[in-house]
């Protein structure tokens, strides 16, 4: 999961504005096809609306934002032999609202790497370490050609350590800035292709 706070407006990003009505900034939902998600044997866990409202002081006026964001996750129960079938693999598809005033995007993700948003990642894996790049590739998602890079590192589950591999794109679509990211161990054969047919999947807006 990625941690969607740290994704959101913040005062250094608001600069010159003023006024006392609040801004709102309202992501569309965003998913993977149904149908990719079950051929590829994940499940969704549904889409999660996040709603932060934030004050700045501009110029000595107070200004309030309220900016909404999603989250729409799906799991895939993992054969691990010893340790038995747990939902290891992990996908999740994050719209966060571009914020743009006077023709430019206020909101600082637009500016991050894959290797900044990986640094986000916060999951049932309980935190990643030793995180490195393995690759990297473009992939279609929503109509532009994405940068997909793929990290190595190593997951806590369970109390126990899991090598996993993490696959990390995000683009620009309409009014929204859209991130995937999936997630899985990497004795898992295959699995790649599967999270890269979900990258290509993904709609946007979607039904929450």
């Amino acid at each position: 999961m990625l941690a969607v706070a740290a994704l959101l407006l913040t005062s250094g990003c608001i600069g010159f504005l003023t006024g006392q009505e609040a801004l709102t900034f309202d992501a569309e939902p965003a998913a993977t096809d149904a149908t990719a998600a079950s051929n590829a044997g994940y499940s969704t866990n549904g889409t999660e609306t996040f709603h932060v409202n934030h004050t700045v002081s501009v110029g000595g006026q107070e200004r309030n934002i309220s900016v909404s964001n999603h989250m729409t996750t799906y799991q895939k129960a993992i054969d691990l032999g010893f340790f038995g079938e747990a939902k290891l693999g992990m996908f999740s598809v994050i719209s966060t609202p571009a914020a743009e005033v006077g023709g430019e995007a206020r909101n600082p993700i637009k500016d991050y790497s894959n290797d900044r948003l990986v640094k986000l990642v916060d999951s049932q894996y309980q935190g990643l370490r030793d995180v490195e790049v393995v690759s990297s590739r473009n992939v279609q998602m929503l109509g532009e050609q994405s940068n997909v890079t793929k990290y190595s590192a190593t997951a806590q589950f369970g109390g126990e350590e899991v090598d996993v591999y993490v696959h990390v794109t995000k683009v620009r679509h309409e009014e929204d800035f859209v991130v995937a990211i999936g997630m899985y161990p990497q004795q898992l054969d295959g699995e790649e292709e599967n999270i890269l047919e979900l990258i290509r999947a993904v709609e946007h807006p979607s039904e929450a």
